[in-house]
């Protein structure tokens, strides 16, 4: 069940502890949608600059200066191998928010996430990609995408939805109807072909006209919401 994997995610205990001076910075404010626990601590008028410590499950996992988050914690959040500039520090971060449970966010924030997703499918051009689209009506406006996608690679594409709307014939893309108690999830799932590491999928649940779940690199993970989708055990 899709509910399964967003309480096993919500479920892990990660910790930041936000190192500054008595002036508040943005990091509490960035993580707010993050099912994070931030605390802040104070530096002396002559310590370092601000920095992040990262903790998961009560393990220290990294540390960065918070000069080091500017810009990259713009939605979609920008993964460390695109960017050359990007810390170990940072890397630490993103592995940490990769699987934390995200809140309240809207649905062009998520579109940028399931972009990445369905770019990367792309550029691997081999493997499987399974998207939900809570409807098949909503896939409607995304049909000469997955067109595209089909044509210029050799992806098995799997299209999910309510059964509001006949989706065209395209070779290479096979669809699946299912129930409109299962409408409230919109996933994707990418199984990288031959190359784990570029393994990728994206859970969120609707609440009120914005969704909360999370984006995932975890081959595991990501195994696991494919499963979830085309076993139909949403």
């Amino acid at each position: 069940m899709l509910d399964a994997l967003l309480d096993e995610v919500g479920n892990r205990d990660k910790q930041f502890t936000v190192y500054r001076s008595s002036q508040p910075t943005e990091v509490e404010a960035q993580f707010a949608a993050h099912d994070v626990s931030v605390t802040q601590r104070t530096l002396p008028p002559d310590g370092p600059d601000p920095f992040l410590v990262i903790e998961e499950e009560g393990e220290f996992a990294g540390a960065l200066g918070l000069a080091a988050l500017d810009g990259l914690l713009e939605p979609p959040i920008v993964r460390p191998g695109e960017r050359d500039d990007v810390s170990p520090g940072y890397r630490v971060l993103f592995d940490v928010l990769d699987e934390t449970v995200f809140s309240a966010m809207d649905r062009g924030e998520l579109l940028a996430v399931s972009r990445e997703i369905e770019d990367r499918a792309y550029r691997v051009g081999t493997g499987t990609l399974h998207v939900s689209f809570q409807t098949l009506s909503t896939f409607q406006s995304q049909a000469e995408i997955y067109r595209h996608l089909a044509r210029a690679t050799d992806l098995d594409i799997h299209i999910y939805g309510i059964a509001d709307w006949a989706p065209p014939d395209v070779p290479g893309i096979s669809y699946h109807e299912y129930d409109d108690t299962h409408g409230m999830y919109w996933a994707l799932a990418f199984d990288s072909g031959s190359d784990e590491a570029q393994a990728c999928g994206l859970v969120a649940q609707e609440q009120d006209d914005q969704y909360d779940g999370f984006w995932t690199d975890d081959s595991d993970m990501v195994g696991n919401i494919r499963a979830t989708l085309s076993d139909g055990s949403y």
